[in-house]
């Protein structure tokens, strides 16, 4: 396995290689841009890479479901820290390209709802096609495949290109969430302000199926801050819930909430305990109360108490 070798979404210029760029440790690894999400995943688990950044949620778009699908599938890995991104674009053209100019637009798909106002009153007609990336789109720019492409600012020079017009969204403080992945090892230590990510597959279809597997982390005191269905490939109605909650799994409450679910369900993938982006122990609050380590390691000591007749 190449230890210093980091791969992420490319090609260079892409809002993923900002992200990654904002780790200290980025400054000693090799940062290699890959042509697709399960491309960069891929590397990491060939052994080629000892880690990847890629894209799972925006703010406004909601999951990355290519990241979300290929994290769940395949040889697992485990995320490792996450990073937040906030997210305007620039219109970037070839120069001397004006306004009235541009025909053609591009960029990822996900850029698009986060300015598709922008772009309905700035350039109705204007015909829009995706890229893999943004980035990608602005080299489709710089090749004259397209007029003019929504990326970051900073991608403009690393492609020849200009920024037309800056700052654009639809939506403000917009941001998007990547996480780095690895191959699966120890989670790192708990900080008080971390996150747990999962996969679960439902067992069988049934009323309450759903409500089964929210329960076990309702009963314990774990919020769950992000929940979405994924199809498994096996047919219509058949799905697994990608999931995050707050927490380590090195919590009791978060442990015995994972304990509970493997009991129910055929299958449950661990996705990593991470600390959470921007987060420190004092903006986290106090938990709710019977559900703190102490609280947990005296209600098992008093079940211990009552089986020995000391009660």
């Amino acid at each position: 396995m190449s230890a210093t070798r980091y791969t992420y979404l490319g090609p260079e210029g892409t809002f993923t290689e900002a992200a990654l760029r904002t780790l200290p440790e980025a400054a000693t690894r090799e940062l290699v841009p890959m042509v697709s999400v399960p491309a960069a995943l891929d590397a990491v688990r060939t052994g080629e890479a000892a880690a990847a950044l890629v894209p799972i949620e925006n703010s406004v778009e909601g999951g990355v479901t290519t990241t979300v699908d290929e994290l769940a599938k395949g040889a697992p890995l485990m995320i490792y820290r996450e990073v937040v991104l906030p997210i305007t674009f620039a219109l970037l053209v070839r120069p001397g390209t004006e306004l009235k100019d541009i025909k053609t637009v591009t960029g990822h798909p996900v850029a698009q709802p986060q300015v598709r106002n922008w772009l309905a009153d700035r350039l109705p007609d204007a015909l829009w096609e995706s890229a893999a990336s943004n980035a990608d789109g602005a080299r489709l720019v710089q090749e004259g495949r397209f007029d003019a492409a929504f990326a970051g600012e900073f991608a403009a020079a690393t492609y020849g290109l200009v920024p037309l017009v800056s700052d654009i969204h639809d939506a403000a403080n917009a941001a998007t969430r990547f996480v780095l992945a690895g191959r699966p090892a120890r989670p790192a230590a708990p900080t008080g302000a971390d996150k747990t990510s999962i996969v679960i597959w439902l067992g069988d279809d049934h009323p309450g199926a759903l409500l089964e597997l929210l329960q076990e982390f309702a009963v314990r005191g774990v919020n769950l801050m992000r929940i979405e269905s994924r199809p498994t490939g096996q047919g219509i109605g058949n799905y697994c819930f990608s999931v995050d909650a707050e927490g380590h799994i090195t919590d009791r409450r978060v442990g015995e909430a994972l304990m509970g679910l493997k009991r129910i369900c055929p299958q449950v993938r661990f996705l990593g305990s991470y600390p959470r982006a921007g987060m420190t122990p004092a903006d986290v609050g106090e938990l709710r109360a019977g559900t703190s380590d102490a609280e947990f390691l005296a209600a098992s000591d008093w079940l211990t108490r009552c089986q020995d007749g000391r009660f």
